[in-house]
């Protein structure tokens, strides 16, 4: 793809943490980045002018979800997924495979796909690797992914490994079902927590010659060591030219390690969730805004910040919507933690460039303690 490409810029010379310019046909983002997660075509509670405030480039939308509700085809009448929800910044969509890790009480896996059964109303659904990429090129988004299995966390050597090899074969079916020249197509490495499994996911992917390159199974409940350990195991098989995106991961700490092993793209729907219960992280650690303690505090969420709710409102204010159940105290809640996220990133891109990557990624956790409450 001639209007899909990713442009590395500097490598820090410590840690091999890169920064990059991301270039897409909805526009050009700066790498490493975090992306928010607009599930049903929407952050939840968020404006697309409030995520680009933000500072948000890429955001997510979930290609099983939008299947059941609008459907793809509605949304290709809209003229795509940027129309019909009025982003005009570079979109991603899974492929569905996270719902075969989310939903396996109501699921089925054979050679030939996943028989779901849907949990709205029961009905059965089936996605196969061509019906992923074809649902995904009705959808529109700019970069679409590979349908996989999320292998679950424990499983058996013999489990992990033939649940990758179908990845593996997956891959090349929606690859060759793959018609779109508008769209970057990203393989997923799989391989549960196996060396040698993760090793040839990534080497067999590269191969195949995808725009991209994601690793999945990871946060869905491993270790921390764990975790870290499937990037090392995956990142030096993948092309350095190719951009690499740690799937659902959004916490601090996570994050950092990511960068430093390599990885341009990260997305979670952590801060809008913990958001909207009332969990912010701010630059003095986490706030609860539902304690008591903050009921007649008039200082800022986070003097630190500079998003609008902390330029605008007190704790005093955000505590009482929130005990409320005040639509907009969520709003308000969503868009201090989402751009606490993207600030931390975009200092860490400057970090990069600047070759203390180390020194700032040590900083950070030092400051924040206790994070894995994030």
């Amino acid at each position: 793809m001639e209007n899909f490409y990713l442009e590395i810029k500097h490598i820090d010379k410590v840690t091999g943490a890169r920064y990059g310019i991301l270039h897409t046909p909805h526009g050009d983002v700066e790498v490493p980045m975090f992306m928010p997660v607009g599930t049903l075509a929407t952050v939840k509670t968020l404006s697309p002018e409030e995520l680009k405030t933000c500072g948000a480039g890429v955001i997510l939308a979930n290609t099983y979800h939008l299947s059941i509700r609008p459907g793809e085809d509605i949304i290709a009448a809209a003229g795509g997924i940027h129309k019909f929800m009025n982003y005009d910044r570079p979109i991603l969509t899974d492929s569905g495979g996270f719902q075969v890790f989310s939903l396996a009480e109501n699921r089925k896996i054979d050679e030939t796909g996943v028989h779901f059964k849907n949990h709205l109303n029961g009905d059965k659904l089936f996605f196969s690797p061509e019906k992923a990429i074809e649902i995904q090129e009705k959808i529109g988004a700019d970069i679409i992914m590979s349908f996989d299995e999320c292998t679950p966390y424990p499983a058996t050597y013999k489990y992990a490994k033939d649940s990758m090899e179908r990845t593996l074969r997956w891959a090349q079916r929606g690859k060759d079902a793959h018609k779109s020249n508008g769209q970057a197509l990203f393989g997923i490495v799989q391989g549960g927590e196996f060396e040698d499994l993760r090793g040839q996911s990534a080497q067999a992917l590269a191969k195949m010659d995808f725009a991209g390159y994601s690793i999945g199974g990871t946060s869905i409940g491993e270790p921390k060591d764990i975790c870290f350990k499937m990037i090392d195991y995956a990142v030096k098989y993948l092309p350095a030219d190719k951009p690499r995106y740690l799937m659902g991961v959004g916490s601090i700490d996570y994050i950092l390690e990511g960068i430093g092993k390599g990885i341009d793209m990260f997305d979670c729907v952590l801060p809008t969730r913990i958001a909207r219960h009332g969990a912010l992280m701010t630059s003095g650690g986490r706030v609860n805004i539902r304690d008591a303690k903050y009921a007649s505090d008039f200082t800022p969420l986070d003097p630190e910040c500079d998003c609008y709710t902390c330029k605008n409102f007190t704790k005093a204010y955000l505590r009482h919507l929130y005990k409320c159940d005040e639509t907009f105290g969520k709003r308000l809640l969503s868009i201090h933690n989402v751009r606490f996220l993207i600030r931390m990133v975009e200092d860490a891109r400057v970090a990069i460039q600047e070759d203390r990557f180390s020194e700032y990624k040590e900083k950070v956790l030092a400051k924040y303690g206790d994070i894995r409450g994030f």
